[in-house]
């Protein structure tokens, strides 16, 4: 038998069986659909992710105190003094240092509409001065002031604008009425982990509504501590000043108020773009290895079918010895059969793992990213999956002994 003729009686088969053989397919494509929406959200997270931090200024070196072998997913510890924002400014290289303290709020109120909030980022003016404004400008210290993202502007049932007043609900129901000034953009002046633009984000000035305070060692007086800064380099000079401030870690008061088993870290918008492109890429890997047990499922699930199909045609193995047919063109006729199925599943999987992926990004509310790579790669494994599925089934048919084949009842 030519291939040709090989792929006929394939189809064949598979058609006098529609429903056992549709079955089998849908075990292939549920593992398929499942290895592809997984690859899909997580490159289109990677893709939001890194894209964002991106975003933020190349020359952005960020300062926090965190658990040891933690990174910065363990940062959070108030640290930095005031004084040391004067230590960071005078570093060779330094253009601008931003605070960036946290403030808890039990709810922020616009009009008759009140939504939950459980914190508002204190910071500088100088936090702004790289952000897009869709409205207004930045707040002044000493302010009744207040900026928002525009996802936050938009949280609320009337999308608050500049000029309007918000309520912030403090500890112990303490309120402030706060003037919008500005919205933006995204994000300003906070670690990227934490600050993606699909967040709502409140920013308010540190003076005077931040009041975290601590005694300086070195000032000998109390003063405002934050859990993070962000030092503003020269373009030309953000590698070398990141090692610069590294250096004078010792010699601030963040050195001396860190807790045991933290540390002091400074790191670019690049450093964490590459970790948290590699946290992404490992929960990527995990969750598809999940999703290659349905595609196991889906193998055993052709494997049965298979040998299923051997015994059903016992007699019609046996005619087409009788005939001439050889014991290779026998197994590749069943071979062929595993191997179409596969295909199939593959084919269909594809299309339905996309959409998928498309329905998670949704939920995730983050862009799509196609991965099309991973789909040639699905399409071969569902390939490989029913050639090697079909192998023991087609491997038996051809060992059929055609005498007892026409015997076969």
């Amino acid at each position: 038998m030519d291939f040709v003729e090989t792929l006929r009686l394939s189809g064949r088969a598979i058609r006098a069986h529609k429903l056992r053989s549709a079955l089998t397919v849908l075990g292939i494509l549920i593992g398929i659909a499942a290895v592809v929406t997984f690859v899909t959200f997580g490159a289109s997270l990677q893709a939001d992710v890194v894209g964002q931090i991106s975003e933020t200024s190349a020359n952005n070196v960020y300062l926090v105190a965190a658990e040891d072998d933690e990174g910065f997913a363990g940062a959070g510890r108030p640290v930095f003094t005031e004084s040391d924002l004067d230590t960071f400014a005078g570093v060779e290289g330094v253009e601008r240092v931003v605070p960036r303290g946290i403030l808890s709020v039990a709810a922020i109120s616009h009009r008759d509409d009140t939504i939950a909030r459980t914190r508002a980022t204190a910071t500088t003016p100088d936090a702004f001065a790289s952000s897009t404004f869709v409205a207004g400008e930045s707040f002044e210290l000493g302010s009744e002031e207040v900026v928002l993202n525009r996802r936050a502007a938009q949280s609320f049932e009337t999308n608050a604008s500049v000029g309007d007043t918000v309520t912030l609900t403090l500890g112990g129901g303490r309120t402030r009425n706060l003037t919008v000034v500005g919205i933006i953009d995204g994000s300003a002046g906070e670690v990227p982990f934490g600050a993606f633009g699909s967040q709502a984000r409140v920013f308010v000035p540190t003076n005077p509504l931040y009041n975290t305070v601590v005694e300086s060692p070195s000032a000998g007086a109390p003063q405002r501590v934050y859990p993070q800064v962000t030092v503003v380099a020269d373009p030309a000079e953000t590698g070398a000043v990141r090692e610069r401030v590294e250096e004078v870690f010792p010699e601030t008061d963040a050195a001396q108020l860190v807790p045991d088993g933290f540390e002091l870290l400074a790191q670019t918008s690049g450093d964490l773009a590459d970790q948290v492109e590699e946290i992404v890429s490992q929960l990527t890997r995990f969750v598809t290895g999940i999703a290659v047990i349905a595609l196991i499922v889906g193998a055993v699930g052709i494997a049965n079918i298979m040998l299923v199909s051997v015994t059903e045609r016992t007699r019609e193995i046996g005619i087409m010895k009788a005939v001439g047919a050889r014991n290779r063109e026998v197994m590749g006729l069943f071979l062929t059969e595993a191997v179409l199925l596969g295909v199939i599943g593959a084919a269909l999987g594809v299309p339905v793992g996309v959409l998928g992926g498309w329905a998670a990004t949704q939920y995730a509310e983050i862009s799509l990213t196609l991965a099309p790579g991973w789909f040639a790669i699905a399409v071969v494994v569902g390939v490989v999956v029913g050639a090697v599925a079909g192998l023991y089934p087609a491997w038996r048919a051809a060992r059929v002994d055609p005498i007892e084949a026409l015997r076969y009842e």
